[in-house]
């Protein structure tokens, strides 16, 4: 189960060479109980950091069917953009984000958050 990126992800990520912007996919699954509430919260609470730094959510949307893989695995894919991982990981450091990622914390199971680059 992973749900914070650990220092060496963060690291890895900031010394990548991803260049111009990104879009982080999100892969999340929640506590059943008060896990979506929970994470509908920190999305709110997370708007301001995000546009502060440049970034948009692209696509919200209920994981509905499996098509490849296990059944159930994930409730929710978000697709996040921002104008580079410089401005990621900039939000990163805004004491009141990090203050609003304890409701994203509680809210999950398991996720994943993969960061793409236009090909």
């Amino acid at each position: 189960m992973a749900i914070d990126p650990t220092g060496a992800q963060i690291k890895a990520l900031a010394t990548s060479e991803l260049n111009g912007p990104i879009v982080m996919l999100n892969l999340l699954r929640f506590k059943p109980d008060g896990g979506r509430e929970s994470y509908a919260a920190y999305l709110e609470a997370a708007d301001p950091y995000l546009s502060q730094v440049g970034g948009e959510v692209l696509f919200r949307g209920d994981a509905r069917q499996v098509v490849i893989g296990e059944d159930g695995e994930w409730d929710l894919v978000l697709v996040v953009r921002y104008p580079s991982k410089e401005a990621f990981l900039q939000m990163l450091r805004i004491p009141d984000y990090h203050e609003a990622t304890a409701l994203r914390t509680n809210a999950l199971l398991d996720s994943r958050l993969i960061a793409c680059e236009p090909s």
